[in-house]
């Protein structure tokens, strides 16, 4: 039922869909993944490349499946946290490489899922132009409230913040999958229809859960750590608001009312990072943002400068590694 060209379902028929077919207009296919998955950015690996993109949703219940591929190579980034949605991205067809923190990365090749949390963390991914991929959008509220029915606890940051490879061709994370596309061709009523569709959210979340924390190693029946300390959130929201000022540590720890040991202790043992790197993420997503909207005359080292980078060559360099392109490649597109 898994097919790298068309769905079927428990009998061999092809699914039909809300979408099934293919696009090779940008507009329309950005519209179909900003309805179907959150907004995020696009960009096209090839130089005035056009998307031969296959479209095909799926809603059960809460959950929204998706057969989906560009048909050209494409680097996939800034995912909109506040759609608040988890992906689950299952390769059918070529290889698509995930980000699994700071440089790091993962490639999942035919028959491997990936799970990025992006309500509570970065993401990107880069595909070849070969890919075909079969996704589920799930509310990261709902995950949530599995964890909590069957552990009587949420999952704290780590493992939500966790992106991680799992499964596999004959793992039972791909008979679920099986197991979902059949569902649709059940006939049943209305009332018995809901009844199934609620056991089979319960099914993927409490799967997806379980095989998430393994991979992150984390066991799900041990209490959490506390939640993180309010002074820690108000020092990145104090950040967010100042980053352009380029504050140093000292100053942020002053402004939340905590020594600066303090402070590194709760970023490592909450953000598995620290002050300074995030302080940095903001800087760097500020000046994007800024390549992405500019404002007249606006150039390069004009917007490097705006946040606080003198040595340009370091601020490109820092760009390209974040964000895998130039920053004047950004600034041109957005012209």
């Amino acid at each position: 039922m898994l097919d790298e060209e068309t769905l079927l379902d428990a009998f061999g028929n092809p699914l039909s869909s809300q979408n099934n077919g293919r696009s090779g207009d940008w507009d329309e296919v950005n519209a179909f993944c900003e309805r179907v998955y959150m907004p995020y950015d696009v960009c096209a690996l090839q130089r005035h490349a056009a998307p031969n993109a296959r479209l095909q949703s799926l809603v059960n219940g809460r959950i929204t499946l998706t057969c989906f591929g560009y048909g050209t190579p494409v680097h996939l980034s800034n995912f909109d946290p506040e759609a608040g949605n988890i992906l689950v991205l299952t390769t059918l067809k070529g290889q698509i490489e995930h980000s699994t923190g700071g440089e790091h990365s993962a490639v999942t090749g035919v028959g491997e899922s990936f799970v990025a949390n992006c309500s509570q963390t970065d993401y990107w991914l880069n595909s070849d132009d070969e890919h075909v991929q079969l996704n589920l959008t799930i509310p990261h509220a709902l995950v949530e409230q599995v964890a909590l029915e069957w552990f009587k606890q949420s999952p704290g940051p780590r493992l939500w913040q966790s992106k991680v490879k799992f499964g596999g061709p004959q793992s039972s994370w791909m008979a679920l999958l099986n197991y979902l596309l059949s569902s649709y061709a059940t006939p049943l009523d209305e009332n018995l229809r809901q009844r199934y569709v609620d056991h089979l959210e319960q099914g993927i979340c409490l799967s997806l859960l379980q095989q998430w924390s393994a991979e992150s190693g984390i066991d799900l029946s041990e209490p959490e750590p506390a939640a993180d300390p309010l002074y820690l959130r108000r020092a990145e929201e104090h950040m967010r608001a100042n980053c352009q000022a380029f504050p140093t540590v000292a100053d942020v720890a002053r402004g939340v009312g905590v020594s600066v040991r303090a402070l590194s202790a709760a970023f490592k043992r909450y953000r598995q990072s620290s002050p300074g790197a995030f302080l940095r993420e903001q800087r760097l997503q500020g000046a994007r943002t800024r390549l992405l909207q500019p404002l007249p005359g606006d150039t390069v080292a004009s917007i490097a400068s705006d946040w606080g980078y003198v040595n340009f060559g370091y601020f490109a360099k820092l760009y390209r590694q974040r964000f895998h392109e130039a920053p004047s490649s950004t600034l041109s597109r957005h012209r």
